[in-house]
C-alpha cells in the first residue's frame, strides 16, 4: 500500500518505497516522450537533410501522446492498470529501440508516433497510486501522493532533455534512444516483481456498470459533461496549457537566435524550472487543505506573475531565468492541485478523468506551441508574453469563479 499519515512503521516503509518506484516510473516514462527535442539538429545531419525536416517528429510523437492518452488510458478504468502499465512499458521500449535503428526520417518519424502513443504510463500510474493509498486510508494524504508521483513526471521532463542533449553530443543520437530502450525494459521488470495488483474502478472490480473498454471511451462526452467541476478543471487546465505550449516554444527560438545557445545549451536550460519539481508536492498538499479553488487561485496566480517578470525577457537571462522557475512552479503545481480535485470524485472514473484532463491540457500545448511559433515569428517576444498573459488569466477564471452550486468548492 502507498504511505499514509495513519500507516505503521513497516507498511509505512514499504508505502516510501513504492511511492518511490510510481515516480521513477512516471520520470522514465515521461523522459521518453521527451527527449527527441534537443536531438534533431544531429538525427538531420546524419541523414543529410536540414534541421527543419526533423521538427515533424517531436510533433508526431506529441501527437502520438495525445492519442494514447485518449484511446489507452479509459482501459484503466475496466483492465487491470498493473497489466496496463507493463504491458505499455514494454512496447515503448521497442518503438525506441526502432527509432535507435531508424534508416530514413519518415522511420523516425513513425516511430517516434509510436513513442507518444504507448508512454501514456504516467496518467495511469498517477490513479494506481491513489487506489493504493486508498486502500489504507481513503482521502488520508490523496493530494500529498498526487504530488510526489507527478513530481517524478516532471523530473522526467527536466532532465530528459539535459541528458539526451549531453549523450548525444558524446555518444551520438542514435545511443540517447538506445539507452532509454534499456532503461525502460529493466524499470519494467522491477515493476513486475514490485506492484501489487489492484482491481479497476478503484476497487469495484470492472468500471461502473460491469462496462468494458468500449463502454468506458463513449462514456468520456457524457462524463465531461456531468459536473462543472470537471468542466472547469479540464478547460482550465487547457487554458493553462497554451500558455506553457506558447512559453517552451517560443523560448528555444529567443535563446537561439538572441542568446546563441545550442542543443546542448538549451537542454541543460529546461533544468532552471527543477524548482518545480521540488513544489509540486506541496501543490498537493496545499490542494488538501484550501481545497482546490484556494489552491488553484495561488498556483494559476504563480503564472501570471511569472509572465509579468518574462515580459521584459528579451533584455536579460536575469529576468528568464526568474520568469522560468515562477511560472513553471505555478504550472505544475496547478496540474497537481487539478488532479487532486479529481480524484476526490468516484473512484471508478480516475482514469476517465485523468483522459479528460490531460487531452485538453495536451490539446492546449499543441495549440500554444503554434501560437507561439506565429507570434514570435510577426512580432517577437513581446507577442508571446502577452498571449501567455491572456490565456492564464482566462484559465484563472474559468478555474476559480464558481458557476453554481455544484460547482465543488
Amino acid at each position: 500500500m502507498i504511505e499514509t499519515d495513519l500507516a505503521p512503521g513497516p507498511e509505512r516503509a514499504t508505502g516510501r518505497r513504492l511511492t518511490a518506484l510510481l515516480a521513477a516510473t512516471s520520470a522514465v516514462t515521461a523522459a521518453n516522450v521527451y527527449l527527441n527535442q534537443p536531438l534533431m539538429g544531429a538525427a538531420a545531419a546524419s541523414f543529410g537533410v536540414v534541421t527543419d525536416a526533423l521538427g515533424a517528429v517531436p510533433t508526431a510523437t506529441q501527437l502520438g501522446y495525445a492519442a494514447g492518452i485518449l484511446l489507452l488510458v479509459p482501459a484503466g478504468d475496466s483492465h487491470d492498470r498493473r497489466r496496463l502499465i507493463l504491458g505499455l512499458g514494454g512496447a515503448s521500449a521497442l518503438a525506441l529501440a526502432a527509432c535507435a535503428l531508424a534508416p530514413s526520417v519518415w522511420w523516425l518519424i513513425g516511430s517516434g508516433f509510436a513513442v507518444g502513443l504507448l508512454s501514456p504510463v504516467p496518467q495511469l500510474v498517477t490513479p494506481l497510486a491513489v487506489a493504493l493509498a486508498d486502500r489504507g486510508a481513503p482521502g488520508v494524504g490523496r493530494g500529498r501522493i498526487v504530488g510526489i508521483v507527478q513530481a517524478g513526471l516532471l523530473t522526467g521532463v527536466l532532465a530528459s532533455r539535459a541528458y539526451a542533449g549531453a549523450m548525444s553530443d558524446l555518444l551520438g543520437w542514435r545511443a540517447v534512444y538506445g539507452c532509454s530502450c534499456v532503461l525502460t525494459l529493466l524499470l519494467m521488470l522491477v515493476l513486475r516483481r514490485a506492484l501489487p495488483h489492484v482491481p479497476s474502478g478503484g476497487g469495484s472490480g470492472r468500471a461502473a456498470g460491469g462496462a468494458g473498454y468500449r463502454a468506458t471511451l463513449v462514456s468520456l462526452p457524457r462524463l465531461f459533461a456531468s459536473q462543472p467541476l470537471i468542466r472547469r478543471i479540464t478547460l482550465s487546465g487547457a487554458l493553462v496549457g497554451i500558455a506553457f505550449g506558447a512559453f517552451w516554444t517560443a523560448l528555444t527560438f529567443l535563446l537561439e537566435k538572441k542568446y546563441g545557445f545550442g542543443p546542448t545549451g538549451i537542454g541543460l536550460f529546461g533544468l532552471v524550472a527543477a524548482a518545480s519539481a521540488l513544489a509540486s508536492p506541496h501543490a498537493g498538499r496545499l490542494a488538501d487543505r484550501l481545497g482546490h479553488r484556494g489552491a488553484l487561485a495561488a498556483l494559476i496566480g504563480l503564472v501570471v506573475i511569472g509572465w509579468l517578470l518574462l515580459l521584459p525577457g528579451g533584455g536579460g537571462l536575469g529576468w528568464i531565468v526568474a520568469g522560468v522557475v515562477v511560472l513553471d512552479v505555478g504550472v505544475w503545481g496547478s496540474q497537481a492541485a487539478s488532479q487532486t480535485a479529481l480524484f476526490a470524485l468516484d473512484p471508478a472514473v480516475h482514469s476517465r478523468l485523468n483522459t479528460l484532463y490531460f487531452t485538453f491540457r495536451f490539446l492546449g500545448i499543441a495549440l500554444g506551441s503554434l501560437a507561439g511559433t506565429l507570434a514570435w515569428a510577426h512580432s517577437g517576444w513581446s507577442a508571446v508574453a502577452l498571449i501567455g498573459m491572456l490565456t492564464t488569466a482566462a484559465g484563472l477564471i474559468v478555474a476559480v469563479f464558481p458557476v453554481g452550486r455544484r460547482s465543488g468548492r
